[in-house]
């Protein structure tokens, strides 16, 4: 069984939960940016919680499905339409065969993803179906849809049941102002203090350059650095650094003016100093962002990011036992 891809959207990706164990080759996890909503069509359809999607960013594709199969749509508000007719967010429906499945425009979030019963079949590079557009891996191709692409399915479960919904209080509410939870990086003893507490006083509008590899900032006040003499190895601007690791979620600011939070495709080491990182319980909610929205990160200590690790994972125990 296919799907033929009429309009493949803006960025349309095959993404799964991601390939671990390669960071340090060079080689990022790339799945999904918004993990909860991924995991949620998933299990809504009863599919294996790591099967592969469409990740569907700020447009969704047009697809045509040559056999009758379930699907669930979850994440951004981009409400589904099979022949024209408005299909519901978060709860499986069926598209029948010779079908056309659409999208409206987004209303709120930046990220839809839609799972289609026994998921997509694409080979497996390193243990992930995910698509790393930057090394051409995984995917189809190692790249974005492209009209005319054909996606094969693996086979359908037998258990999927129409109209079963996602709890409303497993819903994400999607705003226009997000707070995001940041512990301070190792080279966070860099800025001077003023500058410090500037960067978690001040609003931040996310700025078109914002996508799987990073999201950048705009209209904060310039960061300050302390003077130093650059060590040997780093360069000359005050926000270099001898190369190190980069952890994903971690906040760089290239000559210091406009903060960087890296996500799933990032590179995975550089020469910019790091001076927070979001949270991973909060990094679902920076790929729902869309640009020119505001941010403001507000800082925390282990104890709170470790509350709200054991929070989320209450969260996703409580998806994968829903009725």
């Amino acid at each position: 069984m296919t799907i033929d891809v009429i309009k493949p959207g803006l960025a349309t990706s095959i993404q799964d939960t991601g390939r671990q164990g390669n960071y340090h080759l060079g080689i990022p996890p790339s799945g999904g940016m918004d993990q909860r909503s991924l995991r949620a069509a998933n299990l809504l359809l009863g599919n294996p919680e790591g099967a592969a999607v469409l990740e569907c960013a700020l447009m969704g594709p047009e697809l045509q499905f040559t056999e009758s199969r379930c699907v669930a749509a979850c994440g951004a508000e981009m409400t589904p339409k099979v022949d024209g007719e408005p299909q519901p967010l978060n709860e499986v429906f069926r598209v029948p065969a010779g079908s056309t499945l659409s999208f409206d425009f987004v209303k709120a979030g930046a990220r839809l993803y839609l799972a289609i019963e026994g998921g997509i079949d694409v080979p497996e590079k390193l243990g992930s179906r995910s698509t790393y557009s930057l090394g051409s891996l995984g995917g189809l191709e190692g790249r974005p849809l492209q009209a005319g692409d054909q996606l094969d399915l693996m086979p359908a479960a037998t258990s999927t049941q129409e109209g079963r919904r996602l709890p409303e209080l497993l819903v994400p509410n999607f705003s226009k102002h997000y707070m995001l939870r940041v512990m301070s990086g190792i080279y966070d003893h860099r800025l001077t203090d003023e500058s410090r507490e500037r960067f978690y006083e001040e609003d931040w509008t996310v700025a078109s350059e914002a996508d799987r590899i990073g999201y950048r900032m705009k209209g904060g006040s310039q960061l300050s650095f302390i003077d130093r003499e650059p060590p040997f190895g780093a360069g000359d601007d005050p926000s270099n650094i001898v190369d190190a690791c980069y952890p994903m979620g971690s906040i760089q600011v290239p000559s210091g003016s406009e903060p960087i939070i890296l996500h799933r495709d990032a590179v995975t080491g550089g020469g910019y100093a790091m001076i927070g990182t979001v949270i991973s319980a909060d990094m679902n909610w920076v790929g729902q962002v869309q640009p020119h929205q505001k941010i403001r990160f507000v800082r925390v200590g282990l104890e709170e990011a470790l509350a709200a690790r054991a929070e989320y994972q209450q969260l996703m125990a409580a998806l994968r036992q829903m009725p």
